[in-house]
């Protein structure tokens, strides 16, 4: 029992929650429907949750990687290098999605129908003014993420400018972000209620038909995930440093092993580190700095996480999103994808705020939440696997490579 309520298991007690719902739905589905409300408080305070976490994560992140010294050029690579890298994902996943279309062909008791509006057709001049607000103050209670962003990146970078005068905010900042992530770790710990009640509701409205689709879901996102490695990471890799395939193979398979069972990138990366240096020659010089940063930013199995979920609640709900708009939806994940939290299940946290970006229902946020164990194996690993490969493919445009 003690095991289960270990801080790292919570997806254990998640899966309880998860098999409770189901018994609660079957056995009581008119309970289960009025009691929906203790799940919509649970989605309500991680929605409230989303503002402060992205704030908190893009200013730690600027303030605190601010001195590049004499890497400003590969830092620079490495960045434009991440954001490519995770636009072709996404453009992957959202092909392979395309293809299996999750939440089609589904059958439920009671057909699911989202009543709200999906944002339309955009413009660029729209998108423009929404992202540059003449009152942040006003942006930031109206839940406005990309130009509550913008704001937080514009005022770090005002801080790092300023030296040592902005040493108290980088200070007050920091501690802020402990206490931010140290509340969001203890909401965490509210999941099991929150996807059991979220469960009993969806088995009671929608019936058994809802395990079908979901079920697609996950094959969707590792399916996606591994065309990503595929067409995004190992071909590339191995036409530009020219590297011997079953070295680079082995390599990922060793990570690999640490992703799937840790699903921590942070947790990962001292191996990371040490198997580029050693297993694939690449100098601690360009490591030290490539793999540290891609761990904090560079996350392609975030683009398959977001571009899987929009068009299987798409689907799922029988909603038309027009093509358009997945092109916005790219460049929103690219900005807060950079705000994961560093937390067991804080993907929760992103993928809500990205549906609520678009005002796409956030539903199925609860029965997804019960899986995410299984899903973030996947995203976790091919974010790390992004670092290793973009760690090699800069190395090699520094020609320092040591041993390829």
């Amino acid at each position: 029992m003690s095991t289960v309520f270990k801080k790292e298991n919570l997806f254990i007690r998640i899966a309880i929650g998860f098999g409770a719902g189901i018994l609660l739905g079957t056995l009581a589905p008119q309970f289960s429907i009025d009691a929906k409300v203790i799940g919509d408080v649970y989605l309500n305070i991680i929605k409230m949750m989303v503002i402060p976490v992205l704030i908190c994560a893009v200013m730690t992140g600027i303030i605190n990687s601010a001195n590049l010294g004499s890497l400003k050029r590969v830092a620079v690579k490495t960045v434009l290098l991440y954001v490519v890298m995770f636009l072709a994902s996404f453009a992957v996943a959202f092909g392979v999605a395309m293809i299996i279309r999750p939440g089609v062909d589904v059958v439920f008791e009671n057909q699911p129908v989202y009543d709200g509006e999906v944002g339309g057709p955009i413009r660029i001049s729209e998108v423009l003014l929404g992202i540059f607000p003449d009152n942040i103050f006003e942006a930031l209670s109206a839940n406005n993420i990309l130009p509550t962003m913008l704001f937080a990146i514009l005022l770090s970078a005002a801080i790092v400018s300023i030296g040592d005068k902005g040493r108290p905010l980088v200070d007050v900042i920091n501690s802020l972000s402990e206490a931010v992530f140290r509340l969001l770790s203890i909401i965490m710990e509210t999941s099991p209620i929150g996807v059991m009640s979220l469960m009993a509701f969806s088995i009671a409205q929608y019936g058994t038909g809802l395990f079908m689709a979901i079920g697609k879901y996950i094959l969707c996102c590792w399916l996606a995930c591994i065309a990503v490695y595929i067409i995004v990471f190992l071909i590339p890799v191995l036409l530009y440093t020219k590297i011997d395939a079953k070295r680079f193979l082995l390599a990922c398979g060793e990570i690999a092993l640490m992703t799937l069972s840790t699903t921590s990138s942070a947790a990962t990366l001292p191996t990371t580190i040490r198997v580029s240096t050693e297993d694939l020659g690449v100098p601690a010089a360009i490591s030290d700095f490539t793999l540290p940063l891609g761990c904090t930013i560079n996350m392609c199995g975030g683009a398959c996480s977001f571009c899987c979920l929009a068009i299987f609640v798409s689907d799922f709900y029988e909603l038309n999103i027009p093509l358009a708009q997945f092109a916005a939806m790219a460049i929103v994940a690219t900005l807060i994808n950079m705000a994961a939290p560093g937390i067991p299940g804080g993907g929760i946290v992103l993928m809500t705020s990205f549906l609520t970006i678009f005002n796409l229902p956030i539903d199925l946020i609860g029965p997804i939440a019960a899986f995410y164990r299984l899903l973030d194996m996947a995203f976790t690993t091919i974010n790390v696997e992004g670092d290793i490969a973009a760690n090699l493919i800069i190395a090699k445009s520094e020609e320092s490579m040591l041993k390829l």
